[in-house]
């Protein structure tokens, strides 16, 4: 595979597959569903996606299946083909946004717990305030498997990062692999954080509207966020562990 696709291309395989891993390690898979994509650079307008039946451990820079917009498979290295409904909502997010690299959707017990709560995402955590007016809501319609649903979908999301699918999971996007991981690491914590809280029984303490604001905007303006410096950490913890990943 290596040989075939661009240097480029080959750098997105590589932090794609990474990220899979990831994910499986902090504990946000569900089997062999849900997906991670990323746009491949060029003017093809193809992305990358999970072969459908692996799951997320076994995830590799060369096993990862390239899909133009439209759905048609470009490079299938495993034969298994994709799963539509990561087709639906990934195809939607990338053609409607040329500013997002990388798309992530989970679901995760924390992160479809809250997406099933009336008020969604509450300020109780700086993990939480760092969404503060930046989080989106997508009704849920059913299994993601109807084309129809994609305008909608896209409609929410607006200009934001990360979603909320009601009584369904989440959702984040970044222009970098690193940016959508970095966000869906710490929103499925926040998620985590609320359902531990307001399981306890007691009364929740929500934060004051004007620091939630203060703490998203402190969370905008961190340096080392822009150098990535999370996701070389985590990519050197790969490196020690298990760097199959890259094959």
């Amino acid at each position: 595979m290596r040989e075939r696709v661009t240097p480029d291309e080959w750098a997105t395989r590589v932090d794609l597959a990474a990220c899979y891993r990831l994910a499986a390690h902090f504990r946000l898979t569900d089997l062999i569903y849900t997906h991670i994509s990323a746009r491949v650079p060029g003017p093809a307008h193809h992305f990358l996606i999970n072969a459908f039946g692996l799951t997320w451990d076994e995830i590799t820079a060369s096993s990862l299946v390239k899909v133009t917009i439209e759905g048609e498979i470009v490079d299938d290295p495993t034969g298994q083909g994709i799963n539509r409904a990561g087709y639906v909502i990934h195809s939607a997010v990338h053609r409607a946004r040329p500013d997002v690299a990388c798309v992530i959707h989970t679901h995760t017990r924390a992160g479809i717990a809250v997406s099933a709560q009336q008020d969604g995402l509450l300020p109780l955590s700086q993990h939480a305030m760092r969404f503060w007016d930046s989080l989106a809501y997508h009704d849920y319609e059913g299994l993601a498997l109807d084309l129809d649903e994609q305008a909608r979908l896209t409609r929410d999301l607006g200009s934001h990062k990360a979603m909320i699918l009601r009584n369904h999971g989440l959702l984040t996007c970044g222009a970098s692999v690193a940016e959508a991981f970095d966000l869906m690491y710490y929103l499925e914590r926040a998620c985590d954080i609320q359902v531990a809280a307001l399981g306890g029984g007691a009364v929740p303490r929500l934060a004051a509207p004007e620091v939630a604001a203060r703490v998203a905007q402190q969370f905008r303006t961190l340096p080392y966020k822009a150098k990535k410096t999370e996701w070389k950490a985590l990519l050197r913890m790969l490196e020690r562990t298990d760097p199959t990943y890259r094959n």
